[in-house]
């Protein structure tokens, strides 16, 4: 459990800078891995299906906070050959667990790239 909450801290959003001061809500932030890394995400309701189109991508399931902190609930790297009906099932759990948002990271060219973010990204891996 302890080593849940450091990872969490280690792993954490970061709002970019210049997204800073606008008046609607930004559509791009960035989390911080466990590497140190940044990746740059897209902010998406948890209630678009649509996302689950996307086998190119990693999708993260936030939970965000009255106070604005997001809080991640999980990480996927979906495979090519997943099919749309078991990233629906999962989007559906994230939404039971309290998800708000999806968080969509498209830069990651290859399915061993995708695997690799997600790996840095998941708060339960070592």
């Amino acid at each position: 459990m302890r080593h849940e909450r450091i990872m969490r801290a280690v792993i954490r959003e970061e709002r970019l800078r210049a997204t800073a001061g606008l008046r609607e809500p930004p559509a791009l932030t960035s989390w911080r891995g466990r590497s140190g890394r940044r990746y740059v995400v897209g902010i998406h309701p948890a209630n678009e299906a649509e996302v689950a189109d996307l086998s190119d991508a990693v999708l993260i399931a936030v939970q965000r906070g009255e106070d604005g902190r997001a809080e991640m609930l999980d990480v996927l790297a979906p495979e090519a050959r997943s099919s749309r009906r078991q990233r629906l099932r999962w989007l559906s759990a994230m939404r039971s667990r309290g998800a708000t948002e999806l968080h969509v990271h498209r830069l990651a060219e290859s399915e061993a790239e995708r695997r690799a973010v997600a790996a840095d990204l998941a708060v339960g891996s070592p």
